[in-house]
């Protein structure tokens, strides 16, 4: 363990998706995260993922350093211009500068791997730490689960799909990383306009559920989740159901949780809905004695927990 700097406000801990550091009128966010399950547009996911980490704390996402590995004996100009472009496309989408990293042929490498560094920042006043939050909360779910799980496995698995279920059902899969899109930033500033928001988490590996988890843990509190209130779009119910996965463990870049006191849950759903945001109350937090559990057909359960994602299943 390094040695405490008082100007980290947020350090390393689970369930907190980037740190904080003061820098006087601001604080300054910071957030590291690698592209490891995908190549494809894999500079276009580098930026929306770290982008996604930087809005859940309630900042803007500012800068970006790549730093990108490229397999020997695979790497052409065409495929880091590739790179490159979707870098680019996507971080002057949320205005982004890129400005800096490192790029280099590595040895052992069967596939590209890119990992964003992004800053951003934002009013001391409105960070949101997931600490915060606390037993009565209310959670909130943007979008729906497995979005970006369901986009990968529409891509990695478009041959066998097609033939099953058509060309327009594999291709509107696909697009499930445009529409309903993967990125978060809209859904997180918007919340954070309009309420005094306790916690912002975007679920990834491991899913909704591991997602709940690290949620809990930070803020030392159980979970009751409302199975039925949990939007599951119909082609990730058919995917799932044909490869035997469990959607609350399959990786869920494209939701968010919001955390709020129950006062305001009001304002925060109809600014999401008056900006063409799906959103639905699943749950509360309870106090931690209590664990974690989800409601099912009216029978209480304990949350599933997964080891690995779901989508190793099958990708």
């Amino acid at each position: 363990m390094t040695k405490k700097d008082p100007r980290i406000i947020v350090g390393p801990k689970v369930g907190e998706d980037a740190t904080v550091i003061d820098f006087g009128d601001k604080y300054l966010i910071a957030k590291t995260d690698p592209i490891t399950f995908t190549t494809y547009n894999i500079g276009w996911y580098m930026v929306n993922v770290n982008a996604n980490d930087i809005a859940t704390m309630g900042g803007t996402p500012k800068w970006l350093l790549a730093s990108i590995f490229l397999p020997e004996n695979k790497t052409d100009t065409k495929l880091v211009k590739e790179i490159f472009h979707d870098i680019e496309k996507a971080a002057s989408e949320l205005g982004i500068a890129l400005c800096g990293g490192h790029t280099e042929i590595t040895h052992g490498l069967d596939r590209p791997i890119v990992s964003g560094h992004m800053l951003g920042e934002v009013n001391k006043e409105k960070l949101v730490s997931n600490s915060n939050a606390k037993a009565g909360d209310e959670i909130l779910l943007t979008k729906g689960i497995a979005i970006e799980g369901m986009a990968l496995l529409a891509r990695e698995r478009e041959k066998e799909l097609s033939e099953k279920y058509g060309d327009l059902f594999v291709k509107k899969v696909q697009n499930y990383l445009y529409n309903p899109g993967i990125s978060v930033v809209k859904d997180a500033l918007i919340a954070n306009q309009v309420a005094n928001i306790h916690a912002m988490h975007d679920p990834t590996e491991g899913g909704l559920a591991t997602g709940l988890f690290e949620l809990a843990k930070v803020s030392n509190t159980g979970v009751v989740i409302y199975a039925e209130k949990i939007n599951c779009l119909d082609e990730t119910r058919v995917l799932c159901s044909e490869y035997k996965l469990d959607p609350m463990g399959v990786i869920a870049s494209g939701a968010l949780l919001i955390v709020i006191d129950p006062d305001d849950r009001k304002a925060v759903l109809n600014k999401l809905t008056r900006n063409s945001i799906e959103c639905s109350v699943i749950g509360k937090l309870t106090n931690e004695e209590e664990g974690l559990k989800i409601i099912e057909n009216g029978e209480v359960k304990d949350l599933p927990f997964f080891q690995v994602d779901e989508i190793t299943k099958v990708i």
